[in-house]
């Protein structure tokens, strides 16, 4: 996965649990997945290590390089 850059001043995100860090403004941001062919949020898929997506509209597979990530600022 390529590195992920915070929205507002462009620095590298840092995860952290379920939320990402930006060091260099100090906002913390959730991340949003949706899918690439009708912009809904998918659904993570786990098993044994790897993580795939469905998306529940489109009623179909989608693998991680297909997806659409967004970041979003979390409220403080």
């Amino acid at each position: 996965m390529s590195h992920a850059h915070c929205p507002d001043c462009h620095g590298l995100l840092q995860a952290e649990d379920k939320t990402f860090h930006c060091a260099n403004c100090q906002q913390d941001f959730s991340q949003r997945i949706n899918c690439d062919v009708c912009g809904e949020e998918v659904e993570t898929l786990k098993a044994c290590g790897a993580v795939d997506y469905f998306c529940n509209h489109c009623q179909s597979l989608k693998s991680k390089s297909k997806v659409v990530r967004s970041y979003h600022k979390l409220s403080q």
